[in-house]
């Protein structure tokens, strides 16, 4: 075959708006595997700690990504350099989720969902002090609205908060940090290895935290959900317990996916998708019927997600957006994407190149534009 020139071998460089479209496809996705996956998880906390359901979660989904990653080759990878960033992102999840459920025995499931649903909010706030992402008047106006959603989904002059109630709270705040760690990796790593590293991390702490929480307050062992033990019977609900390692598996990949290749402040807010799920799962499963201020509430809450992504949409240009690093491909030994070239460059520079000869394909994983 004749060879092809420089412009058509690299890979097309992904719009700002499809990256856009892209993020916001991947968390609404995201949210349906997590509102099944935590559906599945109330209602096994009655027989297993919350410890030993996020470990065998964890340990099923490494069992598929390892395997597939190594299937697929470059540009996934089992061991990144970006370990450190990965850890502290699988021990945020693994503190996170861990007060997360410890609520679900003490509160309904849509009071711990509206409470938890303020990280929307706070992960905006910190993509914008840590990441110097912009948030523009429209941003901020939607995430206002969506705050107050949440706040009248709680409706806390109904009832006033409890000790419990800021578990919810609490993992809001880790959830938002480990998305914002997301953003940082970016796509030096692809969401595959994004979402082992976080799984395995999470995995490798969840138990010794909770040795350390059952001995620093023995009085959580009266909570068989918090105690730290392992039931007699396992087996009968080892398919269980292997969906919910699955599912929560798509759910993070997915979820990484978004967080890589979109503003953090842009997709957060559509996080909110999981509310309404999870309050139609609720009243399917359980006969959970949400008030009528929760019903307002959300209506504020997607509303104000629904109309922050038609406003990015329409504000978006390109090379807003930083340059492609590295790129999930779903294809057996699928070699890594060609990078997004420098059109910045002066004209003389391609003058001595010549004109059917490609660019050097760049090391994976190297930050920045490339050229």
């Amino acid at each position: 075959m004749p060879a092809q020139s420089s412009s058509s071998s690299l890979t097309p460089p992904m719009r700002s708006g499809s990256r856009a479209v892209q993020g916001i496809i991947c968390v609404e996705a995201g949210m349906v595997f997590f509102v099944a996956q935590d559906a599945m998880m109330k209602s096994l906390l009655d027989s297993y700690p919350v410890w030993l359901l996020i470990f065998v979660r964890s340990l099923v989904a490494l069992a598929v990504l390892g395997p597939l990653i190594l299937w697929l080759g470059a540009p996934h990878r089992l061991f990144s350099p970006l370990w450190p960033l990965h850890f502290l992102r699988g021990l945020l999840f693994a503190i996170g989720f861990s007060l997360f459920y410890a609520a679900f025995p003490f509160m309904g499931l849509a009071e711990v969902t509206t409470i938890f649903f303020s990280a929307p909010l706070i992960t905006a706030l910190m993509a914008a002090l840590w990441l110097k992402e912009r948030i523009g008047p429209h941003r901020i106006g939607a995430l206002i609205t969506g705050f107050i959603g949440v706040l009248i989904a709680i409706n806390p002059t109904a009832s006033s908060f409890t000790a419990v109630s800021v578990l919810p709270l609490a993992c809001a705040v880790f959830y938002s940090a480990s998305q914002v760690l997301a953003r940082q990796i970016g796509e030096r790593d692809s969401s595959l290895t994004v979402g082992l590293n976080t799984l395995f991390f999470s995995g490798l702490v969840i138990m010794p935290l909770g040795w350390a929480v059952n001995a620093v307050l023995p009085q959580v062992a009266d909570y068989p959900h918090l105690a730290l033990h392992i039931p007699d019977a396992v087996w009968p609900d080892a398919p269980r317990l292997v969906l919910i390692g699955l599912i929560g598996m798509c759910g993070y990949v997915l979820i990484s996916r978004a967080y890589q290749v979109a503003d953090a402040s842009l997709v957060a807010p559509f996080d909110y998708t999981y509310l309404p799920l999870a309050l139609v799962l609720g009243y399917l499963l359980w006969n959970e019927v949400p008030p009528a201020t929760t019903l307002v509430g959300m209506a504020l809450i997607v509303g104000s997600g629904l109309y922050l992504g038609y406003r990015e949409l329409r504000a978006t240009t390109p090379g807003d957006e930083p340059a492609l690093v590295g790129e999930t491909v779903y294809a057996p030994a699928a070699p890594p994407l060609a990078q997004t070239p420098n059109t910045e460059q002066p004209a003389s520079s391609d003058a001595s190149a010549p004109e059917h000869a490609p660019e050097p394909a760049p090391e994976y994983g190297t930050p920045g534009r490339l050229s």
